[in-house]
């Protein structure tokens, strides 16, 4: 009898035992869904401040004006075109910090390629005014017009190369020659025309179109010259 109820109160000990273990399990809560929690809330903290630091990183680069040649440079290598005025307050027009801490160096190639975009634009500022007439010299002109900026913008895309490449060569140069000779030429074709027509709007359009003519001239001028402009700033086609 004894040891049958050693047995029974060893039984009641297991239950009481169970019974404990099964408590604690019920109400002791269980650690790993509060780390998983703990971790994407880190990681998504982490992904925030990286994403914050990137957006900043990025606005200052755009918002961040490019360095540009010192203006004594660009006065002297506009002294070799036909319009040294319009050539120098056109592309030092461009310079969106007046006072920059640190001039980039004087280059006259950089120089020859801001003068292709100060005649692309002025080109583009001119189209609006012969793109809504139906008058036939107009037309043609409008086209002779988009022909120019083709050209002028098949060389500014040539300037633009890769690490360790030259600007300009001395092929690059001669194709370089060949295409603005022809926007020039395509400006005077449109002017031609009209004259020939005897449109009344000749003399307008060549009002308007003179700044775009000199600066084209000018860009022509600097790339002839390229070679002696580049050895006065004692330097070579790079």
């Amino acid at each position: 009898m004894d040891s049958v109820n050693i047995f029974k109160g060893y039984g009641k000990v297991n239950d009481l035992e169970d019974q404990s273990s099964q408590h604690r399990n019920t109400t002791t809560p269980s650690r790993k869904p509060l780390i998983f929690t703990f971790s994407i809330l880190a990681i998504l903290l982490l992904t925030l401040t990286i994403g914050v630091w990137l957006g900043a990183l990025i606005h200052h680069t755009e918002t961040e004006p490019p360095e540009f040649p010192p203006l004594s440079s660009i006065r002297v290598v506009c002294e070799v075109t036909r319009y040294p005025e319009s050539c120098f307050s056109s592309i030092s027009s461009l310079n969106l910090n007046p006072n920059p801490p640190s001039p980039e160096p004087a280059d006259p190639e950089a120089i020859f390629k801001l003068s292709l975009r100060v005649s692309i634009a002025e080109l583009s500022n001119f189209k609006p005014t012969i793109s809504n007439s139906n008058e036939a010299a107009l037309r043609d002109c409008r086209s002779q017009i988009e022909e120019a900026m083709g050209q002028l913008n098949d060389s500014l895309v040539a300037m633009d190369v890769g690490p360790g490449e030259k600007v300009l060569t001395e092929a690059k140069i001669g194709d370089l020659k060949t295409w603005i000779s022809a926007a020039m030429t395509d400006q005077e074709t449109c002017l031609d025309g009209l004259e020939e027509m005897e449109s009344t709007a000749l003399q307008a359009v060549k009002t308007k179109m003179q700044k775009a003519r000199e600066y084209t001239s000018n860009s022509l001028a600097i790339l002839a010259n390229i070679h002696t402009l580049l050895g006065q700033f004692h330097m070579s086609l790079h």
